[in-house]
């Protein structure tokens, strides 16, 4: 699919992670549609190439304008840590993944979904899901994006740095071991997926080694070592 006949929906495009795809999308010539809940935030982040709705996916209905024609969406929502409630991971990350596919609807079918989750998701005992539940609820968006018939990547990213991306990048699947990983290259990998056939229908965890750059990321590579999530429902997702 060329991503470039269609805008491209960065849903939370305000967001730390969000703010460089945008970036990295614009550099590439794409039409980006920067979704949020913040107009102060935009205009004190976005590019002026962007192009910005102010929409909540927690309100379908705010969604059907902006998602109109997109040829890809790359979500990176920031999640609340409440245990309930509107700013909670439940509303954010399962709720909002699933309005967003509901608006997308099966006469999209054939538009890549990115979804930005986290490492951990599998293993409930992490000090992380005391915050609201938020890997259960990261784990059952993520299921929701595999179940959804759409085309979809899966990113995992260790813990997030602003450093620039240096050492070698490692993509890994299994949700074992732990690590850090630039924001940068978590941005890098979203815009990459878009239009790699060996990201789609994969899920995958980021982590970088310390020391210094060994050159350009290999992308195509590291895309080709990862292994095909296995049908939805069945729970052999390399996960």
């Amino acid at each position: 699919m060329d991503t470039m006949d269609s805008p491209i929906a960065v849903i939370g495009g305000t967001g730390r992670v969000g703010r460089l795809v945008t970036r990295q999308l614009l550099a590439r010539g794409e039409t980006v549609r920067v979704i949020g809940r913040s107009t102060q935030r935009a205009r004190r982040h976005m590019p002026a190439q962007a192009q910005y709705f102010t929409a909540d996916v927690r309100d379908p209905g705010t969604l059907r304008t902006p998602l109109h024609g997109c040829a890809a969406v790359v979500y990176a929502v920031e999640p609340g840590t409440d245990a309930a409630g509107p700013d909670s991971p439940e509303s954010t990350l399962h709720g909002g993944v699933r309005h967003v596919l509901d608006v997308l609807g099966a006469a999209l079918a054939g538009r890549h979904f990115v979804l930005v989750s986290q490492r951990h998701v599998t293993r409930r005992d992490h000090p992380m899901n005391a915050y609201g539940r938020m890997l259960d609820w990261r784990l059952a968006g993520e299921d929701a994006v595999r179940s959804s018939g759409l085309p979809y990547t899966v990113i995992r990213p260790g813990w997030l740095t602003d450093e620039p991306g240096h050492g070698v990048l490692h993509l890994e699947q299994g949700d074992v071991g732990d690590g850090f990983v630039a924001r940068a290259h978590v941005a890098d990998a979203c815009v990459r997926a878009l239009n790699s056939p060996a990201a789609r229908g994969v899920t995958f965890e980021m982590r970088s080694e310390t020391g210094p750059a060994s050159g350009p990321v290999p992308w195509g590579e590291l895309f080709a070592g990862l292994r095909a999530d296995a049908p939805a429902g069945t729970r052999a997702v390399f996960a």
